[in-house]
């Protein structure tokens, strides 16, 4: 395992993760709007700005478990192919885990639900992707 290429491969995921997350969750008005409607389960922006550090943190260190897990894995083919399968894998758990599972024990509707279930799916497939690009293993 190339512990440089997983970390450059972690790094390069967090910033693709935060840079798809404010493109999908900031700039598509429906999902914004969505949110917006469940003031009293969603922190405000202020709210969310005073908070976000303890977030990118937890974002930094779950994508690093995330590319060591990939350099365990990885099995030698196209780098782009394995990444969005991997990203299509972490895209379906967290689908699973996190989208759904809020759905079960939050006061949300369903049309948040599904729209939270695609933009998470794509920004994990897009982290996988870039994973697969940056990592190699030691030679």
């Amino acid at each position: 395992m190339n512990l440089t290429r997983v970390a450059l491969a972690g790094l390069g995921a967090f910033i693709a993760y935060f840079i798809a997350g404010f493109i999908l969750f900031t700039m598509v008005p429906p999902l914004r709007n969505e949110f917006m409607k469940y003031p009293a389960v969603y922190r405000s922006q202020d709210g969310i700005k005073s908070v976000m550090p303890y977030g990118m943190l937890a974002m930094l260190v779950a994508i690093m478990a995330l590319a060591v897990i990939y350099a365990m894995l990885y099995k030698g083919d196209s780098g782009i192919v394995e990444g969005a399968t991997f990203g299509v894998l972490i895209g379906i758990f967290a689908i699973g885990s996190f989208v759904v599972h809020n759905y079960v024990n939050l006061n949300i509707g369903l049309a948040l639900t599904i729209q939270q279930a695609i933009a998470y799916f794509i920004e994990w497939v897009i982290v996988g992707i870039v994973i697969g690009l940056i990592y190699r293993p030691a030679h």
